[in-house]
Formats: structure tokens, C-alpha cells, sequence
């Protein structure tokens, strides 16, 4: 009888939702607010809108953080659009027009600046801290504006803490951009076993419990073409540890 009691006592504590499920919900709710879309503007183009990749606010509400790739894709277009962010409002979004303050290609980072009133900041948290196995989320718009700009968040696990660039077996498998990479100095980023897709480049990797942002997820591992990461995902990705966010020197 006791032996009956313990086992429907334990398949009840399995049903209920878990203290980190809770806490994810609730923080969530925190750094939604905070994660914008990078994109341009161009009032004679239809959408006039147009979108590339994820991003979030920190500091004093005006600073957004992204990729550089994200940053380099917009310059390399450059056909009279206005680089700006996209801030979710309500079904649509809301273009805010912004300058480059910093690009750090080496650790494919940049800043930028918007005007007007501040947006809520996330908090940059202690990278240097994180180790493998650690639980973290991330949030971004994979799909971009194809659900009217909605902040999708993914959960992963810190599968490895690894070289950006790790010296190949084969000369034949190196290319110009290994080779520049192993030229610099090395420095580690987070590989993730999360689901994550081209449009989540910026995107924040935060702590599920407190919101803090740990790091930056700055590539997709990606099999053949870009558009095989969204019918067939690898569910490898990576990011750069936000140490490098801080400190803010502007370039």
C-alpha cells in the first residue's frame, strides 16, 4: 500500500510544470521587449520594410547590439535604404532609423545607435562563468517578418566551449576564411544544440532564470545551400560570449 501511495505520489510531481519551465516563462516575458529586428527602409520598394537579421538593446535603451555579418549584408546593398531597427508593435513593426557606432569583424559584433525614446535594456551576465552543459534560451526572428516580426525563443544546452577556428586535418578543406582566422588570436564561442536559422544572427543567448545576456549567436551551421537550414536545420549553432560587448569602446 505505501509502495502504491509513493508511486501516484511521484507520477503527480511529474505532471506538474517545473520550476525552470515557470521561470523561463517569466523571463521571456522580460527580454521580449528587448530584442528587435535589423533591417532597412526604402519607401519606393514593396515591402518598404525589409529584414535580415536579430538583435537587442542594452546600456541606456539607444544601443543595439547584432551581428556584423547582419550590419556588413545591409552596407553590401546599399541601394539608398535606411539602416534601422524593426521594434514590434503589436501586429506590426515599427522602423527606427539607426547609425553604426562599432564593428568588430574579428568577433563579428556590432553596435548600433538609435534616437528617440529608450527601449528596455537587457543586462550583459558573466560569460566567462558559463560552462558545458550549461541550460540557456535564445531569441530572435528566425523567420523574420514571414509572422509579422514575433520574437521566437529556442532553449539549448552549451554543447562545447570551442576554438572559433580549429586548425584543419586536410590543407584541402582550408579556405581564405579559416586561414585569416587562424592568423589572429584565438578565442572561444559557445556551440549550442539548439535550433537555430540564418534570420537568428544577433540574436541574445541569455540565462533562462535571470535574463542576462551571455552571449551572441553569431552563425548557423549550415549543409549546402542557406535554405536548407530552414526545411532541414542541422541544430548546431553558435555564439560569441557577450565579454566581448564589454567593455563598450565605440570603433
Amino acid at each position: 500500500m505505501l509502495r502504491h501511495h509513493l508511486c501516484s505520489l511521484l507520477l503527480a510531481l511529474s505532471l506538474l510544470p517545473s520550476a525552470s519551465a515557470d521561470e523561463l516563462s517569466r523571463t521571456i516575458g522580460l527580454v521580449k521587449p528587448s530584442v528587435v529586428g535589423i533591417g532597412s527602409f526604402q519607401k519606393t520598394r514593396s515591402p518598404a520594410l525589409s529584414f535580415i537579421g536579430s538583435g537587442f538593446v542594452i546600456e541606456d535603451g539607444l544601443t543595439i547590439v547584432t551581428a556584423a555579418h547582419v550590419v556588413n549584408e545591409l552596407l553590401r546593398a546599399d541601394l539608398g535604404d535606411t539602416m534601422g531597427v524593426l521594434v514590434r508593435d503589436g501586429d506590426s513593426a515599427q522602423f527606427r532609423a539607426a547609425t553604426i557606432t562599432m564593428i568588430d569583424k574579428e568577433h563579428d559584433l556590432a553596435r548600433l545607435r538609435v534616437r528617440g525614446t529608450p527601449l528596455p535594456a537587457l543586462k550583459l551576465g558573466n560569460s566567462a562563468a558559463v560552462q558545458e552543459g550549461k541550460s540557456l534560451a535564445f531569441m530572435g526572428f528566425p523567420l523574420g517578418m514571414v509572422l509579422g516580426l514575433r520574437q521566437v525563443t529556442h532553449r539549448c544546452t552549451v554543447s562545447a566551449i570551442t576554438p572559433v577556428a580549429a586548425p584543419s586535418t586536410s590543407s584541402s578543406k582550408l579556405d581564405v576564411k579559416v586561414l585569416n582566422q587562424l592568423q589572429k588570436s584565438s578565442y572561444v564561442v559557445f556551440q549550442l544544440d539548439g535550433t537555430a536559422y540564418p534570420g537568428n544572427s544577433g540574436s541574445p543567448l541569455f540565462d533562462p532564470d535571470t535574463g542576462e545576456v551571455i552571449g551572441v549567436v553569431n552563425m548557423v551551421f549550415v549543409k549546402g545551400v542557406k535554405e536548407t537550414a530552414i526545411s532541414a536545420p542541422s541544430g548546431i549553432a553558435y555564439a560569441i560570449p557577450a565579454s566581448f560587448l564589454a567593455p563598450a569602446t565605440e570603433q
